[in-house]
């Protein structure tokens, strides 16, 4: 399949701004795209003339532009299992008092699409738009568990098992393991795999053929909820993801 190469070098620009790096120099940018500078200039200009690329007028330092907050909302409203899980969200976030979370598989990681703050939630690092390894996260672990065979062959070709903390899985005999569990009981813990202190559980939203159409999750700290009172959260996560997957078409 033909290339065009400076589109693809523009998606990587893009790319190459995150939470780390919100502001970029065009220095930075060249050396991060092995590119001479003026190839940097040009495509940076090109962006920037189209809204997908600003320029911080005091620093000279680039960053993202409005017109993806523009696309990524078109995009958000056209999800149907956004529209139809958010009831749910709002509901499971006040019963829990924790937030709420909806993510969907996009290739071999999930995304935010929604979330609801609960009024008692300390953990505020998860934001819609974020992307979240499969092996170290609740939702992860759902999306994958409740895939055909074939897509999890696909997601997990070439996956690399990155070691956040000491309880992170760390190889796939291990992480197919995990996900056999997942499977037997309808839910996922993250337990301490991507953060110190922070516990998860999530379960999946299943559509009309069984499969995972998205995940949900709560986020806890060890040190505010305790094991009797996340199993009392879990109860109620799993009776709000049947009542969406319901919706989706999904018959047990």
């Amino acid at each position: 399949m033909p290339i065009i190469q400076s589109l693809d070098r523009s998606l990587k620009i893009i790319d190459l701004f995150d939470e780390q790096n919100r502001e970029l120099k065009i220095t930075d940018i060249s050396r991060l795209m092995n590119l001479h500078k003026s190839t940097v200039h040009s495509l940076l200009k090109t962006l920037q003339l189209h809204g997908y690329i600003d320029q911080n007028e005091e620093t000279g330092k680039y960053r993202l532009g409005m017109r993806l907050v523009e696309k990524g909302q078109l995009l958000l409203q056209g999800l149907d299992i956004r529209q139809a899980a958010r009831p749910y969200l709002v509901k499971l976030s006040g019963q829990t008092g924790q937030t709420a979370h909806l993510v969907v598989p996009d290739r071999a990681e999930g995304v935010y699409i929604d979330k609801v703050e609960g009024a008692k939630a300390v953990i505020r690092y998860s934001r819609i738009g974020r992307r979240v390894p499969l092996h170290s996260s609740a939702v992860g672990k759902v999306l994958a568990a409740f895939q055909p065979p074939d897509a999890l062959a696909r997601m997990l070709s070439g996956y690399g098992y990155s070691r956040h903390t000491p309880h992170t899985i760390g190889s796939e005999q291990a992480f197919l393991a995990e996900l056999e569990r997942v499977r037997e009981s309808g839910i996922a813990y993250d337990r301490e795999e991507n953060e110190a202190g922070v516990r998860c559980a999530a379960a999946p939203v299943l559509d009309h053929s069984g499969h995972a159409a998205a995940a949900i999750s709560i986020s806890t700290l060890i040190s505010h909820v305790d094991d009797a009172m996340l199993e009392r959260f879990v109860a109620l996560l799993l009776e709000q993801t049947r009542l969406i997957s319901l919706q989706l078409g999904y018959r047990a």
